[in-house]
């Protein structure tokens, strides 16, 4: 008997667990997606070009507001939740609604879709979104090619365009972030890995994107997003953890999954946070990943000229996912405009316009500062907008890309950057290197 499914997701996991386990099996029939966290992605089709012979029409995309409705109408056995960074007590009262409807709720097991590769995976994770992932990623390719390897990366999907364009893509020039249509959340996780020299993975049917990245590297690292687990099997995995947020890697799905995973753990941050919840985070590692070895680190913030902060009055451009998925009120941004004497922080809130003030109504806990949102060319334009209403002196943004390659801003700017930094022994090329044994 056939049963029918709906998938949750987010334009990225449910897209791959889809591909890996519900694609060719003829035990289900995926009626349909729903689409949550990232804005306007409900309304597509999974195409027919990527779903399969048993999806002649593809597979189409609702808003997970539907989700109820559609288990009615379908008469649906079987709802998979398949997106990350979300609180266990959620995951909880989402399952609670589908088995009200009728139907089972289930979570598909984290190694159950990881692709088996050729070459090495070192896989970067985290336990949330905005734990330091990227600049460890970083890390690691400079550690790996100081040994003569060549490193390619595989990111963690953000297909929020046109599907059949993004099922294989490779970014190793700017003129590929244009020829991709990249948001700027794409730009910000591929940018400074490109500007390193490293090749860069991602799309839509993971299996294409291991077959080609495999052809052209000795060692591939992936590049986790949010807090999901890897797709690919890794020989090393590495996760970070924020003590800004203690207690967040025994409450949040998956990210616990990761802890518990865990070949390294980083306690990153560590320069930043205050030292009891370094020792809590520490202590949750050792009673429930006693396996991992836990290594400390920092990320110092990194400004080419502070004495530009002094006495100006000064809008705060952060990171967005640190801030919305993440949960942050402020990030790296805030924390160098504090540390470098601005007399005033501006909060930007009044000055928002269109899709940026949807962002502050739907993440409340956003402190003064402006989430650097960028899923579409509406959002874009508006952070733009936003920006050149603000009343200020100076625009720190704390972007992972030079924010101004993107948008056009009419005052002075000074980009806050930050980069892994090991704090003590031992440090992450040890444990690295002693678990990958070279």
């Amino acid at each position: 008997m056939v049963e029918k499914v709906i998938i949750m997701g987010a334009a990225g996991r449910d897209f791959h667990n889809f591909n890996v386990y519900f694609r060719d099996n003829p035990r289900y029939r995926v009626i349909a997606f729903t689409a949550a966290q990232i804005p306007a992605i409900e309304g597509r089709v999974y195409p027919p070009e990527l779903s399969g012979s048993l999806y002649p029409q593809g597979v189409p995309v609702y808003p997970e507001s539907d989700l109820a409705r559609l288990i009615r109408e379908f008469k649906v056995d079987v709802v998979a939740f398949s997106y990350s960074d979300v609180p266990h007590v959620e995951v909880m009262h989402k399952a609670s609604i589908v088995m009200a409807e009728g139907a089972d709720f289930i979570l598909i097991g984290a190694t159950y879709t990881m692709l088996r590769s050729e070459k090495p995976v070192v896989a970067v994770c985290a336990v949330r979104t905005g734990s330091g992932k990227s600049q460890t990623t970083r890390r690691v390719c400079e550690i790996l090619r100081s040994l003569g390897k060549h490193v390619v990366v595989v990111r963690h999907p953000m297909p929020y365009g046109d599907l059949t364009a993004q099922v294989v893509q490779r970014f190793s020039s700017y003129r590929d972030f244009e020829d991709h249509h990249c948001t700027l959340e794409e730009r910000e996780e591929y940018e400074p890995l490109v500007d390193q020299g490293i090749v860069v993975y991602a799309g839509v049917d993971y299996r294409q994107i291991l077959d080609a990245a495999e052809q052209e590297a000795d060692i591939i690292v992936w590049d986790g997003g949010n807090n999901d687990t890897p797709f690919y099997y890794p020989l090393v995995h590495i996760v970070l953890f924020d003590p800004h947020r203690p207690g967040h890697e025994l409450t949040y799905y998956p990210g616990e999954t990761n802890m518990l995973m865990a070949d390294i753990a980083v306690i990153n941050k560590v320069d930043t946070a205050l030292t009891e919840n370094v020792e809590k985070v520490r202590r949750n590692i050792e009673q429930y990943a006693p396996n991992a070895r836990i290594v400390l680190a920092e990320s110092p913030v990194l400004v080419s000229d502070p004495e530009r902060i002094r006495g100006r009055r000064v809008l705060v451009v952060e990171d967005g996912p640190t801030l919305t998925h993440g949960g942050m009120g402020y990030g790296a941004g805030f924390v160098a405009a504090s540390k470098y004497g601005a007399v005033e922080i501006i909060d930007p809130r009044p000055y928002a316009v269109g899709a940026i003030q949807d962002v502050y109504r739907s993440y409340p806990w956003i402190g003064p500062t402006l989430p650097a949102t960028g899923y579409s060319a509406e959002q874009i334009r508006d952070l733009e907008l936003s920006i050149n209403h603000t009343d200020c002196d100076l625009v720190v943004f704390a972007t992972p890309i030079q924010l101004t390659r993107v948008l056009s801003i009419n005052k002075p700017t000074l980009r806050v950057r930050y980069e892994y930094s090991d704090h003590g022994s031992p440090t992450l090329e040890e444990c690295l290197l002693t678990k990958l044994r070279m």
